[in-house]
């Protein structure tokens, strides 16, 4: 899969990336269906099968459970060969399954230090903000993203972002940092504003539930992957779509229908 640019961060990534919730966590997730959390064998060899497709972006954050401390010893010997996205602002306990949120700049602080620890490296990739959906407050009350842009200038993180779930948001989020995390598929198109303006200003985006979480692929009225995929990417303003999923063969035909409708829409310019 031929690599985009992430804003002018120098920061390369595949289309398409490998969300990792189901690595950490099976409590309090929103999938159409219930499933098991791999073993380590099993994600290494996920792991394995997204780099020979061509994903290097791996989608992972301090509330999907234990996902960064199972990436981290995963990871070893191929960090070079793979772009880490990770976050800040949301917690998870495994235990009662419950979420929580503290965007203060000391908690983020202690959440890079943790991140850089359990993801067994010196320099976390792309950084967002986990959004509680106060998108506008957060960044204006906490200044959490002049507080990403220091971790940025020490070398801690090499992009910076929100993942956000108003237009408002994520259109601040896009004029304060390098990219925006927003939820885009041919169920929830209202967000479209923050992709028009992305492709603007030479901003990153990253999309959530491109594939609605897996329930779009309930609709058997349609092929729903090579629909999504055809609409996703027919807007300038995407540079990747994240998906969760834990399946090879659907990560295969994932991968197949991405670079199909890629394909399809540069030979339509």
């Amino acid at each position: 899969m031929i690599k985009r640019q992430l804003a002018d961060t120098g920061v390369a990534i595949s289309p398409l990336g490998l969300g990792t919730v189901k690595l950490g966590r099976n409590k309090g997730v929103k999938y159409p269906t219930d499933f098991e959390i791999p073993d380590d064998p099993a994600a290494l060899d996920l792991l394995a099968l997204a780099k020979e497709l061509g994903i290097n972006l791996i989608d992972t954050a301090p509330a999907y459970g234990n996902s960064e401390e199972r990436l981290g010893p995963l990871l070893q010997g191929q960090r070079h060969d793979w772009v880490i996205c990770s976050k800040v602002g949301e917690e998870f306990d495994n235990i009662s399954g419950d979420s929580s949120f503290n965007f203060t700049p000391e908690h983020v602080q202690f959440s890079v230090e943790r991140s850089l620890q359990r993801l067994q490296t010196d320099y976390i990739d792309m950084l967002l903000v986990h959004s509680d959906g106060n998108d506008i407050g957060i960044i204006q009350q906490y200044g959490i993203l002049d507080v990403l842009e220091e971790l940025k200038q020490a070398g801690k993180i090499r992009a910076t972002g929100m993942s956000t779930k108003t237009v408002d948001g994520g259109l601040l989020a896009l004029e304060k940092s390098d990219c925006a995390m927003v939820t885009y598929n041919l169920n929830h198109r209202e967000e479209e504003a923050v992709l028009d303006y992305a492709a603007q200003h030479n901003k990153g985006v990253l999309l959530k539930k491109a594939l609605a979480s897996g329930h779009i692929c309930q609709d058997q009225s349609i092929d729903p992957i090579k629909a999504s995929f055809d609409f996703i990417y027919s807007h300038p303003g995407v540079t990747s779509a994240i998906i969760g999923t834990i399946n090879p063969q659907h990560l295969r035909s994932n991968v197949r229908a991405a670079e199909k409708a890629i394909k399809q829409q540069w030979l339509s310019q």
